[in-house]
């Protein structure tokens, strides 16, 4: 049996353990190969590849990012180098001539979007659930998430020393561009005052009143930002656009514009920090590693089941497979409901509206 492995979007700790598990576990059965396809998708069509050997992934449960390299801009099914065409066919010849038998693909939900449609040509495909955001459909946790959750939280406990010692609002502003679960839970746990989150859609003068009832108790204010969150009324705060890339938006700026609003009506001097990519680089947390390497671990069962055509996740706390078909391309936001937005209110955490705070 020979067995590709390929990781695709952004970079995420935790993805060289789900490398290592995949690899270990499969070739400790006689006769099976894994290839490591580098870059992405894009090395299906570069050719580029390399051997994965028991001793090429050994002692790299640690490390942060892939060492097969990833790109995120790359679907074969509209190819930007190529002008948009659809160049899959290239992609499945060339599986074709290394003699694939399957593909672990290791990614987000535009990564299984791909793997799902190579599986309708005919490659069998698992896929593995990768993104810091936590927004994958079906599995209750992403590998990398809590890595990015624990840099937010430090974060957090460092610009709470400043906004206490200078009776300062500071905001940090995390990823998050639909979904809000690493502003919500990195904001629980590093003692946010305010969360500020895509889902729901804050009001300025409510953040600011929020503000200035701390400021009448001698008090500082923390306010944890997701990069998608907006204003009642409002669109994100997008950066750039960039015309080459399967999801042009690239967003930044909305915690420095909420300093500017805020400003003129609280009584504090208000900062911003933007955590950006340190969010996503460094050692995986013991939690990530684990979990990715259960997820790696689980894989390589289902290969070796013969079962393709899903991915892996996790409910509850027992891994699963579901079907790529209901996966592809979907998110998963923070419900309204849900019991952690109840708990903050119930603390007192300000979510940005009159009604919440």
């Amino acid at each position: 049996m020979h067995i590709a492995i390929l990781t695709g979007g952004g970079d995420c700790p935790g993805l060289n353990a789900v490398i290592r598990a995949v690899t270990l576990a499969l070739t400790s059965e006689p006769g099976t190969r894994v290839t490591g396809i580098r870059r992405g998708f894009l090395g299906l069509l570069t050719r580029d590849v390399q051997p994965l050997q028991r001793d090429a992934v050994a002692g790299i449960v640690a490390e942060g990012g892939t060492i097969l390299g990833t790109h995120n801009r790359c679907d074969p099914f509209h190819y930007f180098a190529a002008g948009g065409a659809d160049v899959s066919a290239q992609a499945m010849a060339y599986a074709a001539e290394l003699g694939l038998d399957a593909l672990v693909a290791i990614g987000g939900d535009g990564t299984m979007a791909i793997a799902h449609r190579f599986s309708g040509l005919g490659l069998p495909v698992v896929g593995v659930p990768k993104t810091i955001d936590n927004d994958l459909a079906l599995t209750d946790r992403t590998f990398g998430f809590d890595s990015a959750v624990a840099v937010v939280s430090e974060a957090l406990d460092r610009l709470g020393t400043t906004a206490r010692s200078h009776s300062r609002v500071m905001i940090a502003e995390t990823m998050g561009r639909y979904a809000g679960w690493i502003a919500l839970e990195g904001g629980m746990a590093g003692g946010a005052d305010v969360i500020l989150i895509p889902e729901l859609p804050f009001s300025v003068q409510a953040v600011a009143e929020h503000c200035r009832r701390r400021e009448e108790r001698g008090l500082a204010t923390l306010v944890a930002i997701a990069e998608g969150a907006h204003a009642q009324g409002g669109a994100m705060t997008v950066q750039a656009t960039l015309a080459d890339s399967p999801d042009p938006l690239r967003l930044g700026g909305v915690g420095h514009w909420l300093q500017q609003q805020l400003q003129p009506l609280v009584a504090s001097e208000v900062r911003t920090t933007l955590l950006g990519h340190v969010q996503r680089g460094g050692s995986p947390t013991a939690y990530d590693r684990v979990l990715a390497t259960r997820f790696g671990w689980h894989a390589a069962q289902l290969l070796h089941a013969g079962r393709t055509g899903c991915m892996v996740a996790l409910q509850g706390d027992v891994c699963v497979s579901v079907p790529l078909s209901e996966v592809a391309g979907r998110n998963r936001t923070v419900p309204p409901g849900h019991e952690l937005l109840q708990a903050a209110r119930g603390m007192g955490v300000s979510l940005g509206s009159a009604s919440l705070a």
